[in-house]
């Protein structure tokens, strides 16, 4: 409206009310461009997170298999035969992804016990942690009589060791998906010490997912256990482990080949049982 005489001009109500909607818009487009652009930046800021957590996460460097070991036996010598002889059966969950590294056989001198030291490329849990193993070692121990038969078995369970007596027969292992610890072929599950059990393993690839994604960053492994609990507890794939081993030793402390043979950085878990 034009006000006569002094040249004003003044908004009509609908042109008020016209320019306040426009303002109206105008601060729900600012509203909604400053949330869009909160969460692009908390995006980033997560980005750059994982980011720092896949460099200062652990990579796994195993060395190359060395030539010449002092302390290992020739393989014509009768214990690196008798440690390839008694050497048991893997029997691995099918859907396993982590490869077997490295064997190390190892006789002790004074007792009828064979250890057999398995270097895993990696364990699915926790593997995205800053300074934590890269690696997954696991044991197993065979014990022989005079005639040189297996007559006892035993196996490195998540801190525990498993026994069981041995029918002087093929000593055979079921391995565990993911976390690779050793059982006895076909052990009880109720017989399994509380709580490590398989009920629980298997409940913890479920609450544990985010775990297992974030290790997926800093290697490559599996995304999840993608199947139920029947298949997590069936052990088929077999592997020999007498074909795997790179070297048979006699010593009461194999920490020294250990080191040469699976790198700097093992989990150096017990050496007898």
């Amino acid at each position: 409206m034009y006000a006569f005489g002094r040249g004003l001009r003044m908004s009509s109500p609908v042109a008020r009310h016209g320019a306040a909607r426009w303002a109206s818009h105008g601060d729900v487009d600012g509203y909604l461009l400053r949330r869009r652009a909160i969460e692009i930046r908390e995006r980033i800021r997560i980005g750059l997170t994982l980011i720092f957590v896949a460099a200062c996460g652990p990579h796994a460097h195993i060395p190359l298999r060395p030539a010449n070991l002092p302390d290992a036996l020739a393989s014509t010598d009768s214990g690196t035969v008798l440690a390839r002889r008694l050497a048991p059966v893997l029997y691995l969950q099918r859907d396993e992804s982590f490869p077997l590294e490295r064997v190390v056989a190892v006789l002790h001198p004074l007792r009828r016990v064979i250890a057999y030291h398995l270097l895993w490329r990696d364990d699915i849990h926790g593997s995205w942690i800053p300074f934590t193993v890269p690696t997954d070692e696991e044991v197993l121990w065979i014990g022989y009589d005079t005639t040189y038969a297996p007559t006892d078995v035993w196996t490195y369970w998540h801190g525990r060791i498993l026994h069981t007596p041995w029918p002087k027969a093929q000593v055979a292992i079921d391995v565990q998906w993911g976390k690779h610890g050793s059982m006895p072929r076909n052990v009880r599950q109720s017989d399994l010490p509380k709580p490590r059990t398989l009920n629980f393993f298997y409940a913890m690839t479920i609450f544990g997912e985010p775990d297992i994604l974030l290790g997926d960053i800093t290697r490559k492994g599996p995304l999840c256990f993608c199947h139920g609990y029947r298949r997590y507890r069936q052990f088929t794939r077999p592997l020999m482990l007498a074909e795997r081993i790179d070297a048979v030793i006699r010593t009461e402390d194999p920490r020294g080949v250990l080191l040469e043979v699976f790198g700097s950085k093992y989990s150096n878990k017990h050496q007898w049982p």
